[in-house]
Protein backbone atom coordinates (compact mmCIF):
# COMPACT_ATOMS: atom_id res chain seq x y z
CA UNK A 1 0.00 0.00 0.00
CA UNK A 2 1.45 3.75 -1.17
CA UNK A 3 2.58 5.22 2.24
CA UNK A 4 0.26 8.23 1.17
CA UNK A 5 -2.75 5.64 2.26
CA UNK A 6 -1.57 4.98 5.33
CA UNK A 7 -0.58 8.48 6.97
CA UNK A 8 -0.80 8.57 10.88
CA UNK A 9 -1.83 11.96 11.75
CA UNK A 10 -5.11 13.93 11.31
CA UNK A 11 -3.23 16.38 9.33
CA UNK A 12 -1.28 14.25 6.79
CA UNK A 13 -4.88 12.11 6.23
CA UNK A 14 -6.23 15.52 5.49
CA UNK A 15 -3.52 16.63 2.83
CA UNK A 16 -2.82 13.17 1.69
CA UNK A 17 -6.84 12.94 0.92
CA UNK A 18 -6.34 16.86 -0.40
CA UNK A 19 -3.70 16.34 -3.04
CA UNK A 20 -5.76 12.96 -4.42
CA UNK A 21 -8.33 15.05 -4.82
CA UNK A 22 -6.15 17.46 -6.52
CA UNK A 23 -4.50 14.93 -8.71
CA UNK A 24 -7.97 13.54 -9.98
CA UNK A 25 -9.41 17.10 -11.22
CA UNK A 26 -6.02 18.91 -12.59
CA UNK A 27 -5.53 17.56 -15.68
CA UNK A 28 -1.90 15.44 -15.73
CA UNK A 29 -0.91 12.14 -17.58
CA UNK A 30 -0.49 9.38 -15.77
CA UNK A 31 3.18 9.75 -15.56
CA UNK A 32 3.00 12.83 -13.91
CA UNK A 33 0.35 11.26 -11.57
CA UNK A 34 2.91 8.51 -11.50
CA UNK A 35 5.53 10.81 -10.77
CA UNK A 36 3.86 13.21 -7.88
CA UNK A 37 3.05 10.39 -6.18
CA UNK A 38 6.53 8.71 -5.74
CA UNK A 39 7.99 12.41 -4.68
CA UNK A 40 4.81 13.05 -2.11
CA UNK A 41 5.66 9.65 -0.85
CA UNK A 42 9.54 10.34 -0.72
CA UNK A 43 8.92 13.58 1.65
CA UNK A 44 6.21 11.36 3.77
CA UNK A 45 8.69 9.10 4.35
CA UNK A 46 11.79 11.67 4.49
CA UNK A 47 9.95 13.54 7.34
CA UNK A 48 9.72 10.70 9.41
CA UNK A 49 13.21 10.25 8.92
CA UNK A 50 12.97 6.87 7.02
CA UNK A 51 15.67 7.85 4.15
CA UNK A 52 16.13 4.58 2.46
CA UNK A 53 12.52 4.20 2.13
CA UNK A 54 12.30 8.00 0.60
CA UNK A 55 15.40 7.64 -1.44
CA UNK A 56 13.50 4.43 -3.37
CA UNK A 57 10.35 7.13 -3.54
CA UNK A 58 12.52 9.80 -4.87
CA UNK A 59 14.70 7.33 -7.49
CA UNK A 60 11.23 6.21 -8.40
CA UNK A 61 10.29 9.74 -9.70
CA UNK A 62 13.38 10.97 -11.06
CA UNK A 63 12.37 7.78 -13.45
CA UNK A 64 9.04 8.76 -14.72
CA UNK A 65 9.40 12.55 -14.09
CA UNK A 66 10.16 14.95 -17.01
CA UNK A 67 9.98 18.35 -16.20
CA UNK A 68 13.52 19.96 -15.41
CA UNK A 69 12.02 22.39 -12.67
CA UNK A 70 10.44 19.40 -10.69
CA UNK A 71 13.01 16.99 -11.30
CA UNK A 72 15.09 19.74 -9.62
CA UNK A 73 13.23 19.19 -6.32
CA UNK A 74 13.00 15.73 -6.46
CA UNK A 75 16.94 15.80 -7.01
CA UNK A 76 17.70 18.77 -4.12
CA UNK A 77 15.77 15.95 -1.73
CA UNK A 78 17.65 13.39 -2.51
CA UNK A 79 20.85 15.58 -2.03
CA UNK A 80 19.44 17.01 1.44
CA UNK A 81 19.21 12.91 2.36
CA UNK A 82 22.95 12.83 1.58
CA UNK A 83 23.50 15.61 3.59
CA UNK A 84 22.11 13.97 6.51
CA UNK A 85 23.48 10.90 6.30
CA UNK A 86 27.41 13.06 5.75
CA UNK A 87 27.55 11.43 2.42
CA UNK A 88 28.29 14.92 1.36
CA UNK A 89 30.30 14.21 -2.02
CA UNK A 90 27.11 12.35 -3.00
CA UNK A 91 25.11 15.51 -1.73
CA UNK A 92 26.65 17.60 -3.82
CA UNK A 93 26.23 15.83 -6.95
CA UNK A 94 22.90 15.86 -6.34
CA UNK A 95 22.74 19.48 -5.23
CA UNK A 96 24.51 20.20 -8.57
CA UNK A 97 22.20 18.05 -10.95
CA UNK A 98 19.37 20.04 -9.13
CA UNK A 99 21.05 23.86 -10.06
CA UNK A 100 21.48 22.60 -13.86
CA UNK A 101 17.75 21.96 -13.82
CA UNK A 102 16.77 25.25 -11.82
CA UNK A 103 19.63 27.48 -11.13
CA UNK A 104 16.96 29.42 -8.72
CA UNK A 105 18.00 27.17 -5.80
CA UNK A 106 19.07 29.73 -3.55
CA UNK A 107 19.12 26.84 -0.72
CA UNK A 108 20.93 24.28 -2.92
CA UNK A 109 23.49 27.16 -3.06
CA UNK A 110 23.35 27.55 0.70
CA UNK A 111 23.80 23.84 1.56
CA UNK A 112 26.48 23.15 -0.47
CA UNK A 113 28.33 26.21 1.09
CA UNK A 114 27.89 24.70 4.38
CA UNK A 115 29.17 21.28 3.43
CA UNK A 116 32.08 23.26 2.42
CA UNK A 117 32.75 24.75 5.45
CA UNK A 118 31.74 21.66 7.30
CA UNK A 119 34.82 20.06 5.84
CA UNK A 120 36.90 22.95 5.06
CA UNK A 121 36.76 22.65 1.72
CA UNK A 122 37.34 25.84 -0.70
CA UNK A 123 34.24 27.32 -1.89
CA UNK A 124 35.90 28.66 -4.73
CA UNK A 125 36.06 25.27 -6.54
CA UNK A 126 32.17 24.61 -6.20
CA UNK A 127 32.01 28.77 -7.74
CA UNK A 128 34.21 27.56 -10.66
CA UNK A 129 31.90 24.23 -11.07
CA UNK A 130 28.70 26.54 -11.20
CA UNK A 131 30.50 28.79 -13.55
CA UNK A 132 30.94 25.54 -16.09
CA UNK A 133 27.77 24.63 -15.93
CA UNK A 134 26.83 28.44 -16.86
CA UNK A 135 25.03 29.25 -13.58
CA UNK A 136 27.11 31.74 -12.48
CA UNK A 137 26.55 33.74 -15.44
CA UNK A 138 23.05 33.47 -15.50
CA UNK A 139 22.43 34.60 -12.02
CA UNK A 140 25.40 37.29 -12.42
CA UNK A 141 27.05 36.49 -9.06
CA UNK A 142 30.83 35.58 -8.53
CA UNK A 143 32.05 38.05 -10.88
CA UNK A 144 35.69 38.76 -9.08
CA UNK A 145 35.92 35.22 -8.03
Amino acid sequence: MPRSRVNGNFIDKTSSIVANILLQIIPTTSGEKKAFTYYRDGMLAQSEGNYAEALQNYYEATRVEIDPYDRSYILYNIGLIHTSNREHTKALEYYFQALERNPFLPQAFNNMAVICHYENRPFYRVIRKLRKLGLIKLLNIGNKL
